[in-house]
């Protein structure tokens, strides 16, 4: 080799020497000597070995710094949810071990924040395992919604996917689960209560209630107890609520049942005392709710018992007045009665029975006589009730003073019917007597005519004037009895009298009718 080449060789050497100094961050190496002497191939071979020892230094270094950097971008890629790695390029001009510390010291967080990530991850998996077997379902199919590198595979090495995405919709998926497991279980909780309410409610027996022991024990285990697999099943559920169902439907029929108990009890109580069912709309409408299961049985039976203490409260403020209402009704039914039998033409005939029905007249008599102050007193006490209360006295749904006001008034239209039928019948009994005393005042002028035509009319026409006295004399009118009976014998008396009168006391008494008709009620007092 020429000394040119050596000379370039050395200098070749010396420089890569410093080179190799300054990436490897060192100031100098003890393998060298401080000053060169000997020949150029001397100075050469001195360096070689120095040379030779800082290239296998550096080769080292970038060796660590490619592995610390590596990792770094194998865990990165794992936190930033990259499934491949970047190239790693190793910077030669620091290769310091200052800079490998940081690489390291980087790698180390990197390496913490990945045991976090995963811990994390464990954690969530292990709440997704729990509540999936308290609810019976099935934990892997719910991470292979999350991702499907979450599952443990065969393959020990595979890359953990522990990026933020990841935790986002795990978190997400617990908290769902999470609802999920308290809904369920408030939902069975509400249910048992309801379950234990109606079992209370019916009366079940313990042999029905015996299958639902240990569903009840977990609905009221509290809200951080720990609950074994399979508990919070939508089975589970479904079974508890069919059940509440089938006893809510059947608490339903009773409480129909029961409810149309009440209503009978409170119709029963208006139908006594004549009042109007109160409240039939609403009662009605409590029936529809009833029938569509939408309505709170222990309001109903609340609602139901109010409505029956008024409707018997009420009743008992009636009962004064009603008493008197039937005394009333019992005492027109006397009237009428009083009224068939005194237009009874055969009443006085001697027959079976006859002396029971006068006796029963005579009673029926007195309690009508007692009517018109019956009526009063009902009319007092009802006004006096409808002013306490503020509202009208019904009866059958009819104002009672009403129909006592109209009884008045058809009373007071009998009494003076009555009156006219009395003074009618004065005045025919009078216009009777006048017509006889006409008669018998009048002179004898028939006495030659043949006899044959002598009173064949006369009697024919008292016997008519006799037959309406006789009607008249068939209604029970004690005061004008005798008046009737000396008519009676007077006509009797006239059958004897001359046939020759016959004619002209036929014509004089239709002309005394004319005169009598006008001039009778002035001449009442006289007679």
């Amino acid at each position: 080799m020429s000394r040119i080449q050596l000379h370039q060789a050395l200098a070749e050497s010396e420089a890569e020497f410093t080179n190799l100094l300054l990436s490897l961050g060192e100031r100098s190496f003890p393998g060298r000597p401080d000053k060169m002497t000997g020949t150029l191939k001397e100075q050469l071979n001195s360096i070689t070995p120095a040379l030779q020892e800082m290239q296998m230094r550096k080769e080292a270094r970038v060796k660590q710094f490619k592995e610390v950097q590596t990792e770094i971008q194998r865990i990165a890629s794992e936190i930033a949810g990259r499934l491949e790695n970047e190239a790693v390029t190793v910077n030669e001009e620091d290769l310091s071990l200052k800079k490998l510390e940081e690489y390291q010291s980087e790698l180390q967080r990197l390496k913490r924040e990945k045991s976090d990530r995963l811990c994390k991850v464990e954690e969530y998996k292990v709440l997704i395992h729990n509540f999936a077997k308290v609810m019976g379902m099935d934990p892997s199919k719910i991470l292979a919604n999350v991702h499907p590198r979450l599952l443990d595979g065969p393959n020990e090495q595979q890359t953990k996917n522990i990026s933020d995405d990841i935790l986002k919709k795990l978190n997400m998926t617990v908290q769902q689960l999470k609802e999920e497991n308290n809904n369920r279980r408030e939902k069975l909780h509400s249910l048992v209560k309801a379950l234990t309410n109606l079992w209370n409610t019916l009366d079940t027996a313990m042999e029905e209630r015996q299958p639902y022991g240990q569903i009840k024990i977990v609905a009221l285990a509290s809200v951080n107890g720990m609950l074994g697999p399979g508990s919070l099943t939508l089975d589970t559920i479904q079974q508890v609520e069919s059940e509440v169902q089938r006893l809510d439907q059947l608490k339903a029929s009773k409480m129909k049942e029961l409810f149309l108990k009440k209503r009978t009890e409170v119709d029963e109580i208006c139908k006594k005392s004549h009042m109007d069912m109160p409240y039939q709309t609403q009662m009605d409408n409590i029936m529809d709710l009833i029938s569509s299961g939408d309505v709170d049985h222990d309001n109903l039976l609340k609602t139901m018992d109010e409505h029956i203490c008024k409707a018997k409260e009420e009743a008992a403020s009636r009962k004064d007045i009603m008493d008197k209402v039937e005394k009333w009704m019992a005492s027109c039914d006397e009237e009428r009665w009083l009224e068939e039998y005194s237009r009874d033409e055969r009443r006085y005939s001697i027959s079976r029975g006859a002396h029971k029905h006068l006796k029963r007249a005579e009673r029926a008599r007195i309690i009508v006589n007692k009517i018109p102050g019956l009526v009063e007193d009902l009319m007092a006490k009802t006004q006096f009730w409808e002013q306490e209360r503020n509202k009208v006295f019904y009866y059958d749904e009819l104002p009672l003073l009403a129909m006592l006001n109209d009884y008045m008034l058809t009373l007071k239209e009998k009494e003076e019917e009555k009156h006219r039928q009395r003074e009618n019948k004065k005045i025919q009994t009078l216009l009777v007597k006048r017509r006889e005393h006409s008669l018998m005042l009048r002179p004898n002028t028939s006495l030659s005519r043949p006899s044959s035509r002598g009173f064949t009319t006369s009697p024919g026409s008292t016997s008519i004037w006799s037959s309406r006295v006789l009607t008249k004399d068939q209604q029970p009118d004690s005061e004008n009895s005798s008046t009737e009976k000396d008519m009676h014998a007077k006509k009797i008396r006239n059958r004897g009298m001359p046939s020759a009168l016959g004619n002209n006391r036929s014509c004089s008494i239709s002309h005394e009718d004319k005169r009598s008709a006008s001039t009778i009620k002035q001449d009442l007092s006289p007679i």
